[in-house]
């Protein structure tokens, strides 16, 4: 049976992180998630319940996000990766592997890039490049633009069929369930997201991603279309690619069919985590 989470607050560079962990066995690498765009840590919660028992799961509210403090200022993915960094430091954690849904998949990507020597594996669901993607549809841009989702979760539900696609479309039930988890920061924490990706992109860089790369992506997802996770998929050299027959949110519809394939893809090689020196 899967160990309750265990909440903490980490004092950083002048605010806090809400942080929760679920213990697992120590002679496996902790999961590190980066979650998605206004997404608290508990939206992915059925994800994580999905997993193998034994695996330590961290996960935490970006700042301005959940229940982390907002910042006074802007930052970038470089900036976020550093504090993520320091976290891990604060928490006695060397190495992790790393998963980063949309948004989070960035932030993953910057993690993975700029910090090697802490991540070990790298899982990357429903995600891009950033500014060379593919885009959606005006219509679901012009929706992702806003917070009104997280700040309203009726209004949220009733458009979740257009945004996330897949079991969205035809299960009400899901949507609203979905929406009920949601815990808003407030449309600045929301917008600070959003900046911290404009003119961002990692495709330049993608080729010196070296850690083994598991990418997943629906096969009926509005907000990154199926081409951006092949492009990622070409990039990164030590990678593999699944498809989903699922939409954006394919980790919550379908974490029973999901959580298989990430627990093998990390399964591969057990043994203690550690840092490498260089």
């Amino acid at each position: 049976m899967s160990q309750p989470f265990v909440y903490r607050t980490i004092e950083l560079d002048g605010g806090h992180l809400r942080v929760a962990i679920r213990p697992g066995k120590a002679d496996l690498p902790p999961l590190l998630v980066f979650n998605g765009i206004g997404a608290n840590l508990e939206l992915l919660f059925p994800f994580v319940r999905a997993l193998d028992p034994d695996m330590e799961v961290i996960a935490f509210d970006v700042p301005g996000v959940g229940g982390s403090s907002l910042p006074s200022l802007p930052y970038r993915f470089s900036d976020l990766a550093k504090r993520v960094s320091r976290m891990l430091d604060y928490l006695d954690v060397g190495q992790v592997n790393v998963i980063g849904v949309s948004w989070g998949g960035a932030l993953a990507q910057q993690f993975a890039h700029d910090f090697p020597q802490r991540c070990k594996k790298l899982i990357l669901a429903a995600t891009c490049a950033g500014m060379a993607m593919l885009p959606a549809k005006p219509k679901v841009l012009w929706r992702m633009a806003s917070a009104r989702r997280y700040i309203q979760p009726s209004y949220g539900a009733r458009i979740a069929p257009d945004i996330y696609g897949g079991a969205f479309r035809h299960d009400p039930a899901l949507a609203q369930a979905f929406a009920s988890k949601v815990r808003s920061g407030g449309r600045r924490g929301y917008y600070l997201q959003l900046l911290a990706g404009l003119g961002w992109t990692s495709i330049h860089w993608l080729h010196r991603i070296h850690q083994p790369t598991l990418i997943l992506a629906g096969d009926d997802d509005p907000i990154i279309p199926l081409p951006n996770m092949r492009l990622l998929a070409r990039r990164i050299p030590n990678s593999q690619l699944h498809v989903i027959g699922d939409g954006h949110l394919f980790l919550v519809a379908r974490a029973q069919t999901v959580a298989p394939i990430i627990s093998s893809f990390l399964a591969q090689e057990r043994q203690r985590a550690r840092i490498h020196q260089a």
